[in-house]
Order: C-alpha cells, then sequence, then structure tokens
C-alpha cells in the first residue's frame, strides 16, 4: 500500500511522458539483476564508471540480453573503489555520457522487479542521474536478496548471527563464483543467488 502511494506522487512528477510505462503493471514472473561499479561509495558525491544487468524470466537468467556499459565519471576514482572493481582511468577513455546511459538503462529494465545484493546503494546511484534527467526515482518493486537471505536462515537458525558477506552467501547456497568481480559477472551470481532462494521451500519473495 505504501508503495502504491509513493509511486502515486512520484509519476506526478515524471517529466517526459514516453515514460510512464515504468509505472505500468509488470510482467509476471520477470526481474533484472543489476550492479554498479563507482568512483566510490557516496551516492552524493561519487559517480557510476559502470553497470551490468541482466533479465531473470521464467527462473532462467537470459544472458543472451545483457546489459553492459562503461561510463566517464566527472569525479576521481577513489583507490579503495579500484582495490574492489579494478577499474582504472585509463579503462574509462571510451566510457560513455551517464545522462545516455540511464536513458538506455531504463529502457531496458522498464517496469520489471529489481534484484540486487545492497540494492539500496544502487538505486541511489541510478536515482541520483534519474531524479534530475525524468524528475522520478526508480518506481520497479526491489528484492533484496541479503535481506532474503536472511530471512531464509533466521528460520532455520532462530536468533543466530547471519554472515551476509557475499562470498558466505554464494558459498552457503552453493553457488559457483565467476571469479572477476565486474557489475556484469557480480550481476549473474546475484541472480543465481536469487533464483536459487526464489526456488527454496518456503522462502517467499
Amino acid at each position: 500500500m505504501f508503495r502504491t502511494i509513493k509511486n502515486y506522487f512520484n509519476k506526478k512528477n515524471l517529466k517526459d511522458k514516453n515514460y510512464e510505462f515504468l509505472f505500468e503493471k509488470p510482467t509476471v514472473d520477470e526481474y533484472v539483476c543489476f550492479d554498479c561499479e563507482t568512483t566510490g561509495l557516496n551516492p552524493k558525491k561519487d559517480d557510476i564508471i559502470s553497470i551490468g544487468a541482466v533479465i531473470i524470466k521464467n527462473n532462467t537468467i537470459i544472458s543472451s540480453k545483457k546489459f553492459v556499459r562503461f561510463v566517464k565519471p566527472k569525479t576521481k576514482l577513489q583507490a579503495e573503489a579500484i582495490k574492489i572493481h579494478h577499474i582504472r582511468v585509463c579503462d574509462l577513455e571510451d566510457a560513455e555520457d551517464i545522462d545516455d546511459v540511464i536513458e538506455e538503462f531504463i529502457n531496458f529494465i522498464g517496469n520489471r522487479p529489481l534484484v540486487g545484493y545492497y540494492l539500496e546503494f544502487d538505486v541511489a546511484m541510478i536515482n541520483k542521474y534519474l531524479k534530475p534527467k525524468l524528475g522520478i526515482l526508480l518506481p520497479n518493486k526491489m528484492h533484496e536478496v541479503s535481506a532474503i537471505y536472511h530471512d531464509y536462515k533466521i528460520e532455520i537458525i532462530p536468533q543466530s548471527h547471519i554472515d551476509l558477506r557475499f562470498n558466505t552467501i554464494m558459498e552457503e547456497l552453493k553457488i559457483p563464483s565467476l571469479g572477476k568481480h565486474d557489475a556484469y559477472n557480480d550481476a549473474i551470481m546475484t541472480a543465481m543467488i536469487f533464483l536459487k532462494l526464489k526456488n527454496t521451500p518456503k522462502v517467499k519473495i
């Protein structure tokens, strides 16, 4: 109910009526799993440097319909961020403008529910550019895999400490690692986590 009310007012701020499809009822059993790499960890100050996304349809990751874009940032790449994603300034020489990438990304995700690992951060980064462009925040329903995993584990072992680190979740669910941690591979691995949980008895999505 709260989300419906929130989106009612969100839609009123939409600058371009061509994007009203974002507020329509999504197709059943379709999701988009995505991940962003950034110059740092502050959505207010830092910029997106890459976005990776895949479509999930009928319990299948449609890897042929992938979204991979690199973005030329306006802020400096932080050393700590480079240690995580290994993307350097020289790797972004042919990167695209964020305004164009955001438009492509919005058309890619459509009105599908979004899936991610610590999705709140990635959504905040997208909204940073989407709000000035279209006047709205992402209206899509969202599924945070760490929260789904937490609820699943707490049912099995009540009152225990749940380790929500990405690699721990992968190991616990016996999901193979794709090795390199970039936006696309992380989106694929997160999608695998989501599907494993979604198809586990008693797990509510």
